[in-house]
Protein backbone atom coordinates (compact mmCIF):
# COMPACT_ATOMS: atom_id res chain seq x y z
CA UNK A 1 0.00 0.00 0.00
CA UNK A 2 1.12 3.38 -0.67
CA UNK A 3 0.73 6.52 1.90
CA UNK A 4 0.66 10.18 0.32
CA UNK A 5 0.92 12.85 3.30
CA UNK A 6 0.35 16.66 1.97
CA UNK A 7 1.71 18.63 5.30
CA UNK A 8 -0.53 21.99 4.63
CA UNK A 9 1.14 24.14 7.26
CA UNK A 10 4.37 23.95 5.27
CA UNK A 11 3.06 23.78 2.00
CA UNK A 12 4.16 27.19 0.58
CA UNK A 13 1.58 27.69 -2.59
CA UNK A 14 0.59 29.66 -3.43
CA UNK A 15 2.31 33.06 -1.55
CA UNK A 16 6.21 31.43 -1.96
CA UNK A 17 5.86 28.51 -4.36
CA UNK A 18 4.70 28.02 -7.76
CA UNK A 19 3.34 24.55 -7.51
CA UNK A 20 6.78 23.18 -8.66
CA UNK A 21 5.09 19.74 -7.49
CA UNK A 22 2.53 20.07 -10.08
CA UNK A 23 5.02 20.84 -13.26
CA UNK A 24 7.46 18.18 -12.44
CA UNK A 25 4.41 15.40 -11.74
CA UNK A 26 5.19 12.71 -15.00
CA UNK A 27 0.89 12.05 -14.63
CA UNK A 28 0.16 15.27 -14.54
CA UNK A 29 2.56 15.91 -17.62
CA UNK A 30 0.69 12.98 -19.31
CA UNK A 31 -2.47 15.48 -18.89
CA UNK A 32 -3.86 13.13 -16.60
CA UNK A 33 -4.38 14.64 -13.14
CA UNK A 34 -1.90 13.60 -9.80
CA UNK A 35 -1.14 16.75 -8.01
CA UNK A 36 -4.27 18.94 -8.07
CA UNK A 37 -4.79 22.79 -6.47
CA UNK A 38 -7.44 21.95 -3.72
CA UNK A 39 -10.44 24.34 -2.48
CA UNK A 40 -7.52 26.32 0.01
CA UNK A 41 -5.36 27.28 -3.02
CA UNK A 42 -2.58 24.27 -1.54
CA UNK A 43 -2.01 21.16 -2.82
CA UNK A 44 -3.92 17.61 -3.06
CA UNK A 45 -2.93 14.31 -3.94
CA UNK A 46 -5.11 11.77 -6.18
CA UNK A 47 -3.63 8.64 -4.00
CA UNK A 48 -4.93 6.00 -6.56
CA UNK A 49 -3.19 7.91 -9.71
CA UNK A 50 0.32 8.47 -7.60
CA UNK A 51 2.75 6.05 -9.03
CA UNK A 52 5.36 6.52 -6.06
CA UNK A 53 8.23 7.93 -8.16
CA UNK A 54 8.82 10.82 -5.34
CA UNK A 55 9.86 13.55 -8.01
CA UNK A 56 7.41 15.76 -5.95
CA UNK A 57 8.89 15.61 -2.79
CA UNK A 58 12.11 15.93 -4.00
CA UNK A 59 11.06 19.00 -5.76
CA UNK A 60 9.16 20.40 -2.82
CA UNK A 61 11.71 23.07 -0.83
CA UNK A 62 9.35 23.35 2.16
CA UNK A 63 9.39 18.87 3.10
CA UNK A 64 5.68 19.49 2.90
CA UNK A 65 4.77 15.92 0.68
CA UNK A 66 6.28 12.38 2.20
CA UNK A 67 5.24 9.26 -0.02
CA UNK A 68 5.83 6.00 1.55
CA UNK A 69 5.56 2.33 0.35
CA UNK A 70 4.33 -0.26 2.94
CA UNK A 71 3.25 -3.75 2.99
CA UNK A 72 0.30 -4.39 1.84
CA UNK A 73 -0.71 -6.72 5.02
CA UNK A 74 -0.77 -3.63 6.58
CA UNK A 75 -4.06 -2.68 5.23
CA UNK A 76 -6.19 -4.72 7.20
CA UNK A 77 -4.35 -3.08 10.32
CA UNK A 78 -5.57 0.43 9.49
CA UNK A 79 -6.88 1.96 12.42
CA UNK A 80 -7.56 5.55 11.79
CA UNK A 81 -6.55 8.47 9.24
CA UNK A 82 -7.26 12.27 9.75
CA UNK A 83 -8.28 12.52 5.97
CA UNK A 84 -7.66 12.61 2.19
CA UNK A 85 -3.21 13.45 2.04
CA UNK A 86 -2.92 12.91 6.20
CA UNK A 87 -1.31 10.89 8.95
CA UNK A 88 -2.23 7.29 9.45
CA UNK A 89 -1.91 4.86 12.53
CA UNK A 90 -1.91 1.19 12.30
CA UNK A 91 -2.41 -1.10 15.38
CA UNK A 92 -3.18 0.40 18.85
CA UNK A 93 -2.00 -0.98 22.30
CA UNK A 94 -4.41 -2.87 24.01
CA UNK A 95 -3.33 -2.26 28.18
CA UNK A 96 -3.04 -5.22 30.11
CA UNK A 97 -4.89 -4.87 33.33
CA UNK A 98 -3.39 -4.08 36.65
CA UNK A 99 0.06 -3.18 34.77
CA UNK A 100 1.07 0.81 33.94
CA UNK A 101 1.82 0.69 29.97
CA UNK A 102 4.83 3.05 28.41
CA UNK A 103 4.51 3.80 25.23
CA UNK A 104 7.88 5.10 22.99
CA UNK A 105 8.44 7.28 20.17
CA UNK A 106 9.39 9.96 18.19
CA UNK A 107 7.19 12.92 17.74
CA UNK A 108 4.91 12.83 14.95
CA UNK A 109 4.64 9.49 15.36
CA UNK A 110 0.96 8.48 16.83
CA UNK A 111 1.22 8.52 20.39
CA UNK A 112 -0.92 10.84 21.51
CA UNK A 113 -3.40 9.48 19.00
CA UNK A 114 -3.02 6.44 20.66
CA UNK A 115 -4.04 7.75 23.86
CA UNK A 116 -6.84 9.68 22.60
CA UNK A 117 -8.61 6.90 20.88
CA UNK A 118 -7.90 5.03 24.22
CA UNK A 119 -9.77 7.09 26.46
CA UNK A 120 -12.37 7.53 23.97
CA UNK A 121 -11.95 11.13 23.09
CA UNK A 122 -11.21 10.01 19.60
CA UNK A 123 -13.34 6.93 17.87
CA UNK A 124 -11.05 5.24 15.01
CA UNK A 125 -12.59 5.47 11.48
CA UNK A 126 -10.44 2.42 10.14
CA UNK A 127 -8.93 4.23 7.05
CA UNK A 128 -12.47 5.14 6.35
CA UNK A 129 -12.71 9.19 6.74
CA UNK A 130 -16.12 10.03 4.66
CA UNK A 131 -18.20 8.01 6.94
CA UNK A 132 -19.28 8.65 10.73
CA UNK A 133 -17.02 7.03 13.01
CA UNK A 134 -18.79 4.93 15.05
CA UNK A 135 -17.97 2.87 18.17
CA UNK A 136 -19.51 -0.84 17.52
CA UNK A 137 -16.93 -1.30 14.63
CA UNK A 138 -14.01 -1.16 16.87
CA UNK A 139 -15.60 -3.41 19.19
CA UNK A 140 -16.16 -5.45 15.64
CA UNK A 141 -12.61 -5.24 14.51
CA UNK A 142 -11.11 -6.44 17.64
CA UNK A 143 -13.48 -9.48 18.29
CA UNK A 144 -12.71 -12.55 19.82
CA UNK A 145 -9.18 -10.38 21.36
CA UNK A 146 -9.05 -8.29 24.62
CA UNK A 147 -9.65 -5.31 22.48
CA UNK A 148 -13.30 -6.42 22.29
CA UNK A 149 -13.69 -6.59 25.97
CA UNK A 150 -11.77 -2.61 26.46
CA UNK A 151 -14.05 -1.14 24.00
CA UNK A 152 -17.27 -2.60 25.35
CA UNK A 153 -16.43 -0.95 28.36
CA UNK A 154 -15.51 1.66 26.98
CA UNK A 155 -18.21 2.33 24.70
CA UNK A 156 -21.14 0.11 25.59
CA UNK A 157 -20.70 0.16 29.59
CA UNK A 158 -18.87 3.71 29.91
CA UNK A 159 -16.42 3.24 31.90
CA UNK A 160 -14.67 6.51 33.39
CA UNK A 161 -11.62 7.83 31.80
CA UNK A 162 -8.90 10.18 33.26
CA UNK A 163 -6.67 11.96 31.22
CA UNK A 164 -3.70 14.28 31.94
CA UNK A 165 -3.06 15.60 28.40
CA UNK A 166 0.03 16.65 26.44
CA UNK A 167 0.09 20.46 26.33
CA UNK A 168 -0.36 21.36 30.10
CA UNK A 169 0.47 24.91 28.82
CA UNK A 170 -3.11 25.35 27.12
CA UNK A 171 -4.99 24.31 30.42
CA UNK A 172 -5.33 28.02 31.52
CA UNK A 173 -7.27 29.29 28.55
CA UNK A 174 -9.77 26.52 29.01
CA UNK A 175 -9.67 26.78 32.83
CA UNK A 176 -9.72 30.22 34.89
CA UNK A 177 -10.36 28.84 38.55
CA UNK A 178 -7.53 28.53 41.11
CA UNK A 179 -5.75 25.40 41.53
CA UNK A 180 -8.25 24.32 44.54
CA UNK A 181 -11.14 24.32 42.01
CA UNK A 182 -8.87 22.64 39.88
CA UNK A 183 -8.72 19.88 42.00
CA UNK A 184 -11.61 19.98 44.06
CA UNK A 185 -13.44 19.82 40.27
CA UNK A 186 -12.41 16.32 40.55
CA UNK A 187 -12.54 15.01 44.05
CA UNK A 188 -13.71 16.44 47.52
CA UNK A 189 -10.41 15.07 49.11
CA UNK A 190 -8.13 17.31 46.80
CA UNK A 191 -5.99 18.36 50.20
CA UNK A 192 -4.49 14.84 50.28
CA UNK A 193 -3.32 14.72 46.95
CA UNK A 194 -2.21 18.03 46.63
CA UNK A 195 -0.04 17.65 49.97
CA UNK A 196 1.37 14.66 48.14
CA UNK A 197 2.11 16.96 45.04
CA UNK A 198 3.56 19.60 47.40
CA UNK A 199 0.70 21.87 45.98
CA UNK A 200 -0.76 23.00 49.15
CA UNK A 201 0.89 26.30 49.37
CA UNK A 202 -0.55 26.95 45.69
CA UNK A 203 -4.07 25.86 46.15
CA UNK A 204 -5.08 29.48 46.30
CA UNK A 205 -3.20 30.56 43.17
CA UNK A 206 -5.06 31.11 39.64
CA UNK A 207 -3.43 28.25 37.31
CA UNK A 208 -1.93 30.97 35.30
CA UNK A 209 -0.54 32.55 37.94
CA UNK A 210 1.76 29.32 38.64
CA UNK A 211 4.94 28.05 36.82
CA UNK A 212 5.45 25.16 34.06
CA UNK A 213 6.42 22.88 37.16
CA UNK A 214 3.18 23.12 39.05
CA UNK A 215 1.22 22.98 36.63
CA UNK A 216 2.69 20.33 35.14
CA UNK A 217 1.80 18.29 38.58
CA UNK A 218 -1.20 19.94 39.37
CA UNK A 219 -2.79 18.75 36.50
CA UNK A 220 -1.20 14.94 37.48
CA UNK A 221 -2.69 15.65 40.34
CA UNK A 222 -5.98 16.03 39.10
CA UNK A 223 -6.04 12.98 36.75
CA UNK A 224 -5.22 10.93 40.11
CA UNK A 225 -7.43 12.50 41.83
CA UNK A 226 -10.25 11.91 39.71
CA UNK A 227 -12.33 8.34 39.95
CA UNK A 228 -11.80 6.27 36.73
CA UNK A 229 -10.97 2.92 35.84
CA UNK A 230 -8.50 3.93 32.84
CA UNK A 231 -5.90 6.46 33.32
CA UNK A 232 -3.49 8.05 30.40
CA UNK A 233 -0.90 10.13 30.96
CA UNK A 234 1.10 11.86 28.98
CA UNK A 235 4.43 13.33 28.68
CA UNK A 236 4.83 13.94 32.78
CA UNK A 237 8.02 15.18 32.89
CA UNK A 238 7.94 18.68 30.89
CA UNK A 239 8.98 21.08 33.06
CA UNK A 240 10.27 19.00 36.30
CA UNK A 241 13.08 18.39 37.81
CA UNK A 242 15.09 15.45 38.59
CA UNK A 243 13.79 14.54 42.03
CA UNK A 244 10.14 16.30 41.22
CA UNK A 245 10.62 13.24 38.21
CA UNK A 246 10.93 10.43 40.54
CA UNK A 247 8.57 11.04 42.91
CA UNK A 248 5.81 11.54 40.63
CA UNK A 249 7.01 8.53 38.74
CA UNK A 250 6.79 6.52 42.27
CA UNK A 251 3.09 7.83 42.80
CA UNK A 252 2.02 7.15 39.29
CA UNK A 253 3.08 3.38 39.15
CA UNK A 254 1.41 3.07 42.80
CA UNK A 255 -1.95 4.54 41.59
CA UNK A 256 -1.46 3.12 38.26
CA UNK A 257 -1.53 -0.48 39.49
CA UNK A 258 -4.52 0.05 40.93
CA UNK A 259 -6.83 1.11 37.68
CA UNK A 260 -7.99 -1.03 34.97
CA UNK A 261 -5.57 0.45 32.81
CA UNK A 262 -2.54 2.98 32.58
CA UNK A 263 -0.78 4.27 30.03
CA UNK A 264 1.72 6.47 30.23
CA UNK A 265 3.39 8.34 27.15
CA UNK A 266 7.23 9.70 28.04
CA UNK A 267 10.04 10.15 26.27
CA UNK A 268 12.60 10.70 29.61
CA UNK A 269 13.67 6.83 29.05
CA UNK A 270 14.74 6.41 32.75
CA UNK A 271 11.69 7.82 34.10
CA UNK A 272 9.76 5.38 32.04
CA UNK A 273 11.58 2.78 32.82
CA UNK A 274 11.19 3.23 36.64
CA UNK A 275 7.37 4.08 36.51
CA UNK A 276 5.94 1.23 33.88
CA UNK A 277 6.32 -2.57 33.96
CA UNK A 278 5.40 -3.00 30.11
CA UNK A 279 6.09 -1.10 27.01
CA UNK A 280 4.67 -0.66 23.27
CA UNK A 281 6.96 1.47 20.64
CA UNK A 282 5.24 3.55 18.08
CA UNK A 283 7.68 3.46 14.99
CA UNK A 284 7.18 4.67 11.25
CA UNK A 285 7.63 7.96 9.60
CA UNK A 286 6.88 11.27 11.30
CA UNK A 287 3.95 13.14 10.34
CA UNK A 288 3.12 10.50 7.65
CA UNK A 289 2.39 7.03 9.49
CA UNK A 290 2.70 5.32 12.79
CA UNK A 291 2.27 1.10 13.68
CA UNK A 292 2.14 0.07 17.23
CA UNK A 293 4.68 -2.57 18.00
CA UNK A 294 3.27 -5.75 19.79
CA UNK A 295 3.72 -5.74 23.91
CA UNK A 296 6.80 -6.68 25.81
CA UNK A 297 8.62 -5.83 29.28
CA UNK A 298 9.61 -2.46 29.43
CA UNK A 299 12.69 -2.99 29.67
CA UNK A 300 12.75 -5.26 26.46
CA UNK A 301 10.81 -2.21 24.85
CA UNK A 302 13.70 0.22 25.61
CA UNK A 303 16.23 -1.62 24.63
CA UNK A 304 14.71 -3.00 21.25
CA UNK A 305 13.82 1.08 20.91
CA UNK A 306 17.50 2.05 21.49
CA UNK A 307 18.72 -0.93 18.68
CA UNK A 308 16.60 0.40 16.32
CA UNK A 309 15.25 -3.17 15.39
CA UNK A 310 11.90 -4.89 16.03
CA UNK A 311 12.56 -8.47 15.55
CA UNK A 312 8.52 -9.72 15.85
CA UNK A 313 7.91 -7.41 12.59
CA UNK A 314 11.18 -7.64 11.27
CA UNK A 315 11.35 -4.09 10.79
CA UNK A 316 14.59 -1.96 11.57
CA UNK A 317 13.25 1.75 11.92
CA UNK A 318 16.98 2.96 12.66
CA UNK A 319 19.84 3.24 10.81
CA UNK A 320 22.26 3.27 13.94
CA UNK A 321 22.06 0.98 17.64
CA UNK A 322 22.27 3.50 20.17
CA UNK A 323 24.71 2.31 23.31
CA UNK A 324 26.28 3.71 26.04
CA UNK A 325 29.68 3.20 27.99
CA UNK A 326 30.17 0.10 30.10
CA UNK A 327 31.41 1.95 32.96
CA UNK A 328 31.96 5.26 33.98
CA UNK A 329 33.46 7.18 30.95
CA UNK A 330 37.28 7.35 30.27
CA UNK A 331 38.61 11.27 30.93
CA UNK A 332 38.16 12.44 26.64
CA UNK A 333 39.54 16.16 28.30
CA UNK A 334 42.84 17.35 28.36
CA UNK A 335 44.47 18.30 31.71
CA UNK A 336 45.05 21.41 30.44
CA UNK A 337 42.55 23.60 32.65
CA UNK A 338 40.28 26.20 30.48
CA UNK A 339 38.81 28.26 33.04
CA UNK A 340 39.53 28.47 37.09
CA UNK A 341 37.39 30.38 39.90
CA UNK A 342 37.46 30.77 43.25
CA UNK A 343 34.48 31.02 45.98
CA UNK A 344 31.81 32.76 43.99
CA UNK A 345 28.74 34.52 46.34
CA UNK A 346 25.61 35.97 44.86
CA UNK A 347 22.73 36.80 46.50
CA UNK A 348 18.82 37.35 44.25
CA UNK A 349 16.09 38.77 46.52
CA UNK A 350 15.89 35.66 49.43
CA UNK A 351 17.90 33.62 47.34
CA UNK A 352 21.63 32.84 48.51
CA UNK A 353 23.79 31.02 45.55
CA UNK A 354 27.68 29.91 46.67
CA UNK A 355 30.12 28.26 43.89
CA UNK A 356 32.91 26.41 45.41
CA UNK A 357 36.54 27.10 43.87
CA UNK A 358 36.76 24.65 40.60
CA UNK A 359 38.40 24.66 37.42
CA UNK A 360 37.22 23.14 33.64
CA UNK A 361 39.47 21.94 31.36
CA UNK A 362 39.83 22.00 27.60
CA UNK A 363 38.01 19.76 25.60
CA UNK A 364 35.58 18.59 28.50
CA UNK A 365 31.56 18.44 28.71
CA UNK A 366 30.84 19.31 32.27
CA UNK A 367 26.64 18.00 33.12
CA UNK A 368 25.48 20.18 35.65
CA UNK A 369 22.51 18.41 38.16
CA UNK A 370 20.35 20.01 40.85
CA UNK A 371 16.66 20.53 41.83
CA UNK A 372 14.78 23.43 40.19
CA UNK A 373 15.17 26.80 42.03
CA UNK A 374 18.66 25.84 43.03
CA UNK A 375 20.95 28.31 41.44
CA UNK A 376 22.20 25.94 37.76
CA UNK A 377 20.62 28.97 35.59
CA UNK A 378 21.82 32.13 38.04
CA UNK A 379 25.30 30.05 37.49
CA UNK A 380 25.04 30.04 33.58
CA UNK A 381 24.25 33.64 33.42
CA UNK A 382 27.03 34.29 35.95
CA UNK A 383 29.50 32.36 33.71
CA UNK A 384 28.59 34.17 30.76
CA UNK A 385 28.39 37.83 32.39
CA UNK A 386 24.47 38.43 31.84
CA UNK A 387 24.70 38.47 36.04
CA UNK A 388 27.48 40.32 37.88
CA UNK A 389 28.82 38.05 41.39
CA UNK A 390 28.27 39.79 45.18
CA UNK A 391 32.11 38.27 45.54
CA UNK A 392 34.80 36.27 43.62
CA UNK A 393 35.81 35.85 39.86
CA UNK A 394 36.15 33.47 37.17
CA UNK A 395 39.75 33.78 35.97
CA UNK A 396 39.48 34.09 32.24
CA UNK A 397 37.92 36.07 30.08
CA UNK A 398 36.10 33.33 27.77
CA UNK A 399 34.58 33.73 24.21
CA UNK A 400 30.81 32.46 25.17
CA UNK A 401 28.18 30.70 22.83
CA UNK A 402 25.32 31.03 25.24
CA UNK A 403 21.69 28.56 24.60
CA UNK A 404 19.64 29.88 27.15
CA UNK A 405 16.91 27.62 29.30
CA UNK A 406 13.51 29.68 28.01
CA UNK A 407 13.94 30.10 23.95
CA UNK A 408 12.04 33.68 23.32
CA UNK A 409 11.30 34.85 19.79
CA UNK A 410 12.07 38.47 19.78
CA UNK A 411 12.08 38.98 15.98
CA UNK A 412 10.11 36.87 13.79
CA UNK A 413 12.71 36.11 11.33
CA UNK A 414 13.52 33.11 8.91
CA UNK A 415 14.84 29.89 10.42
CA UNK A 416 17.74 31.23 7.64
CA UNK A 417 18.59 34.28 9.38
CA UNK A 418 19.45 32.78 12.47
CA UNK A 419 21.62 29.91 10.65
CA UNK A 420 24.07 31.94 8.47
CA UNK A 421 26.85 30.64 10.40
CA UNK A 422 25.88 27.37 10.64
CA UNK A 423 27.77 24.19 9.15
CA UNK A 424 25.08 22.18 6.40
CA UNK A 425 26.23 18.93 8.43
CA UNK A 426 25.01 20.39 11.33
CA UNK A 427 22.21 21.44 9.69
CA UNK A 428 21.52 18.42 8.15
CA UNK A 429 22.35 16.23 11.76
CA UNK A 430 19.64 18.22 13.53
CA UNK A 431 16.92 18.01 11.01
CA UNK A 432 16.70 21.31 10.06
CA UNK A 433 17.14 21.65 6.52
CA UNK A 434 13.29 21.91 5.91
CA UNK A 435 12.70 24.62 8.64
CA UNK A 436 15.24 27.17 6.72
CA UNK A 437 12.53 29.18 5.26
CA UNK A 438 9.85 29.19 7.75
CA UNK A 439 9.43 31.76 10.59
CA UNK A 440 10.74 31.30 14.19
CA UNK A 441 7.08 31.68 15.61
CA UNK A 442 6.05 29.24 13.36
CA UNK A 443 7.92 26.44 15.17
CA UNK A 444 6.99 23.81 17.51
CA UNK A 445 8.52 23.58 20.42
CA UNK A 446 11.48 21.12 19.60
CA UNK A 447 11.97 22.30 16.41
CA UNK A 448 12.68 25.99 18.14
CA UNK A 449 15.28 24.07 20.58
CA UNK A 450 16.63 22.30 17.97
CA UNK A 451 17.46 25.65 16.21
CA UNK A 452 18.90 27.14 19.26
CA UNK A 453 21.12 24.25 19.96
CA UNK A 454 22.21 24.63 15.63
CA UNK A 455 22.76 28.52 16.61
CA UNK A 456 24.41 27.98 19.79
CA UNK A 457 27.44 25.35 18.25
CA UNK A 458 27.68 27.61 15.19
CA UNK A 459 29.71 30.46 17.16
CA UNK A 460 32.77 30.14 17.26
CA UNK A 461 33.77 30.13 21.37
CA UNK A 462 35.96 28.65 24.45
CA UNK A 463 32.82 27.59 26.19
CA UNK A 464 29.91 26.48 25.09
CA UNK A 465 26.90 26.93 27.56
CA UNK A 466 23.60 24.93 27.10
CA UNK A 467 20.88 25.41 29.53
CA UNK A 468 18.38 22.60 29.00
CA UNK A 469 19.05 21.49 25.73
CA UNK A 470 16.71 18.20 25.84
CA UNK A 471 13.29 20.19 26.49
CA UNK A 472 10.98 19.32 23.94
CA UNK A 473 12.72 16.76 22.09
CA UNK A 474 11.52 13.24 22.09
CA UNK A 475 13.84 10.61 22.96
CA UNK A 476 15.40 9.75 19.80
CA UNK A 477 16.46 13.85 19.29
CA UNK A 478 17.85 13.81 22.70
CA UNK A 479 20.38 10.99 22.00
CA UNK A 480 20.64 12.66 18.52
CA UNK A 481 21.28 16.20 20.22
CA UNK A 482 23.64 14.56 22.56
CA UNK A 483 25.77 13.05 20.29
CA UNK A 484 26.01 16.21 18.34
CA UNK A 485 27.00 18.80 20.91
CA UNK A 486 29.96 15.76 22.22
CA UNK A 487 31.05 15.90 18.53
CA UNK A 488 31.01 20.07 17.92
CA UNK A 489 32.94 20.47 21.52
CA UNK A 490 35.22 17.91 21.01
CA UNK A 491 35.87 18.81 16.94
CA UNK A 492 36.50 22.12 18.17
CA UNK A 493 38.47 21.87 21.12
CA UNK A 494 36.22 23.80 22.99
CA UNK A 495 34.28 23.23 26.34
CA UNK A 496 30.65 22.76 27.70
CA UNK A 497 28.27 23.68 30.52
CA UNK A 498 25.12 21.46 30.33
CA UNK A 499 22.40 21.66 32.48
CA UNK A 500 19.66 19.27 32.31
CA UNK A 501 17.09 16.80 34.24
CA UNK A 502 17.29 13.95 32.16
CA UNK A 503 19.77 11.74 33.77
CA UNK A 504 20.52 9.14 31.06
CA UNK A 505 20.82 12.15 28.35
CA UNK A 506 23.45 13.43 30.65
CA UNK A 507 25.20 9.93 31.28
CA UNK A 508 25.41 10.02 27.34
CA UNK A 509 26.81 13.22 26.88
CA UNK A 510 28.88 13.95 30.54
CA UNK A 511 32.91 13.67 30.71
CA UNK A 512 32.20 15.52 34.51
CA UNK A 513 29.43 16.56 36.77
CA UNK A 514 28.86 19.29 38.74
CA UNK A 515 26.15 18.71 41.19
CA UNK A 516 24.05 21.65 42.97
CA UNK A 517 22.44 20.98 46.65
CA UNK A 518 20.54 22.88 49.08
CA UNK A 519 16.93 24.46 49.26
CA UNK A 520 15.28 25.57 46.41
CA UNK A 521 14.52 29.02 46.32
CA UNK A 522 16.58 29.23 49.43
CA UNK A 523 19.66 28.49 49.05
CA UNK A 524 22.00 26.67 46.71
CA UNK A 525 25.93 25.59 46.80
CA UNK A 526 28.06 23.72 43.88
CA UNK A 527 30.29 20.65 44.13
CA UNK A 528 32.71 19.74 41.83
CA UNK A 529 33.11 19.18 39.00
CA UNK A 530 33.79 15.73 39.93
CA UNK A 531 34.44 12.53 37.90
CA UNK A 532 31.10 10.88 37.10
CA UNK A 533 30.89 7.70 39.42
CA UNK A 534 31.72 10.51 42.84
CA UNK A 535 29.26 13.15 40.86
CA UNK A 536 26.60 10.64 40.36
CA UNK A 537 26.97 8.84 43.65
CA UNK A 538 26.73 12.37 45.69
CA UNK A 539 23.64 13.83 43.34
CA UNK A 540 21.60 10.21 44.16
CA UNK A 541 22.26 9.64 47.54
CA UNK A 542 20.49 13.07 48.16
CA UNK A 543 17.44 11.74 46.09
CA UNK A 544 17.98 8.18 47.97
CA UNK A 545 17.47 6.38 44.33
CA UNK A 546 19.92 3.83 42.92
CA UNK A 547 21.31 3.01 39.13
CA UNK A 548 22.44 -0.19 37.61
CA UNK A 549 23.56 -0.76 34.37
CA UNK A 550 21.62 -2.96 31.38
CA UNK A 551 23.27 -5.69 30.68
CA UNK A 552 22.78 -5.90 27.07
CA UNK A 553 22.95 -1.48 26.45
CA UNK A 554 24.76 -0.01 29.25
CA UNK A 555 21.88 2.40 29.73
CA UNK A 556 21.18 3.55 33.25
CA UNK A 557 18.70 1.79 34.85
CA UNK A 558 16.97 2.96 37.80
CA UNK A 559 16.50 0.18 40.72
CA UNK A 560 12.77 -0.09 42.03
CA UNK A 561 12.72 1.07 46.09
CA UNK A 562 13.69 -1.57 48.15
CA UNK A 563 14.45 -3.93 45.62
CA UNK A 564 17.74 -7.12 46.25
CA UNK A 565 19.80 -4.47 43.75
CA UNK A 566 18.81 -1.08 45.39
CA UNK A 567 19.41 -2.48 49.30
CA UNK A 568 22.49 -4.23 47.68
CA UNK A 569 23.52 -1.11 46.59
CA UNK A 570 23.18 1.28 49.27
CA UNK A 571 24.82 -1.05 51.94
CA UNK A 572 27.99 -0.52 49.65
CA UNK A 573 27.35 3.11 49.21
CA UNK A 574 27.19 2.65 45.36
CA UNK A 575 24.59 4.22 43.84
CA UNK A 576 25.12 4.55 40.23
CA UNK A 577 27.79 2.66 38.83
CA UNK A 578 28.28 -0.94 39.96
Amino acid sequence: MRIVVVDKKKCAAPRSCDYICMKFCPINRSEKDCIIKSKDDKIEIIEENCIGCGICVKKCAFDAIKIVNLPKELEKKELHSYGLNSFRLFNLIIPAKGHVTGLIGVNGIGKTTCLNILSGQMIPNFGDFKSPADGQKAIDFFKGSEGQNYFENLYAKGVETSYKPQHIERIPKAFKGSVRELLESFSKDYKSIAKEFELLKLLDKKVDEISGGELQRAAIAASLAKESQLLFIDEPSSYLDIKQRLKISNIIREKGALKDSCVVVEHDLVMLDYLAELGNIAYGKSGAYGIISSQLSIREAINTFLEGYIKEDNMRFRENEIRFEVRAPVKSFSNIPLTSWNKINKKIGNFELTINPGSLMKNEIVGILGENGIGKTTYAKILSSMIKPDSGKIDSALKISYKPQYIIVKEDNLVRAHLIKCPNSLIERLDLSHLLSRNLSELSGGELQRVAIAECLSMEADLYLLDEPSAHLDAEQRLNVAKIIKDAVKKKEASAFVIDHDILFMDYLSDRLMVFSGTPGVKGETQGPLDMRKGMNLFLKELNITFRRDKDTKRPRANKPESQADKEQKRKGEYYYQ
